[in-house]
């Protein structure tokens, strides 16, 4: 897989590039998503009180409002004039990794709530959905900066 991302970014073409930035994106996201699932597991052994819903939408409209915050400073990052445009490309993918993440970790907080943990995965997932679509704008506009 390394190899095959290496080959990618080295490559100048693109679409090369939108995979390699998928590629970064998904591995900065299982890098921060991963830990949640056991510390959630073992956070639910304590017996932790169940949140009304207000505080459930709360902690969702959170999620969301981080992720947005995310997905924001990555697109400032994949702009950024000093980088190089691959480079600013693959750390706003690398940063874009962490929007559907926080909605994640917070969902993994509520393993005793199946219902608010499945809301804040969707939420995650809209958040992943939206940081993967991003990508290829990414790319087209470091291309241009390179023309």
């Amino acid at each position: 897989m390394f190899r095959a991302f290496v080959r990618e970014v080295g490559s100048g073409h693109p679409t090369d590039l939108v995979r390699a930035a998928r590629r970064a994106q998904a591995a900065a996201f299982a890098v921060l998503a991963v830990p949640g699932l056991p510390l959630g597991a073992l956070y639910t052994l304590s017996g932790p009180a169940a949140l009304p819903p207000l505080w459930v939408a709360a902690l969702a409209g959170l999620g969301a409002l981080l992720a947005a915050l995310v997905l924001r400073l990555a697109r400032r990052a994949a702009r950024d004039p000093a980088q190089p445009p691959a480079r600013a490309v693959l750390t706003a993918a690398l940063q874009s990794g962490g929007a559907p993440a926080v909605p994640f970790l917070l969902g993994c907080t509520l393993f005793a709530q199946p219902l608010a943990a499945l809301a804040l995965w969707a939420l995650a997932g809209l958040g992943y959905a939206a940081a993967w679509g991003r990508v290829p704008g990414w790319v087209q506009a470091a291309g241009l900066r390179r023309a």
